[in-house]
C-alpha cells in the first residue's frame, strides 16, 4: 500500500504495510533491518507511547494526523523503553533505517541522520 506524507508543502510517497490489530503490539520487533515500513492507524486521535524493545536496528517513527500531515518525527534507537510525541496523533509510520528507505530518511530528517 502507498501513502503520501505531507511535510509542510512537500510531499513524499511511501510504501507501507498496514498492520493488523495484533500487529500493533509487535510492530518491528524481531524483524530484520530490510523489512517493510509499517503503518499503524487508529480510529481516533491517541497519545500512546511506543518502545523499541527487541527491535535490533534504528528506525524513524513518524506521527501523522488524519490527513497524513507530519506532527512529529524521531529516530528511535534499539531497546528504548518509551518514545512518545508531544501531541495526539491518528497514524504512526515506522520506517526502518536501510538503503531502500534512504531517500525518504534524507527527505524527512536529512543526510546526517542516516547511518
Amino acid at each position: 500500500m502507498k501513502i503520501i506524507l505531507l511535510n509542510g508543502k512537500k510531499k513524499i510517497k511511501l510504501n507501507v504495510k498496514k498492520v493488523s490489530f495484533f500487529g500493533k503490539f509487535s510492530g518491528l520487533m524481531f524483524r530484520g533491518r530490510d523489512t517493510t515500513s509499517l503503518l499503524f492507524e487508529f480510529s481516533k486521535n491517541v497519545n500512546i507511547s511506543i518502545h523499541s524493545l527487541f527491535v535490533f536496528f534504528p528506525f524513524l517513527a513518524v506521527w501523522l494526523d488524519d490527513k497524513n500531515r507530519i506532527i512529529e518525527k524521531r529516530i528511535v534507537k534499539p531497546f528504548i523503553f518509551s518514545a512518545k510525541p508531544s501531541k495526539k496523533f491518528r497514524k504512526l509510520v515506522e520506517i526502518p533505517l536501510n538503503n531502500e528507505n534512504k531517500r525518504i530518511i534524507h527527505f524527512l530528517v536529512g543526510k546526517k541522520r542516516f547511518k
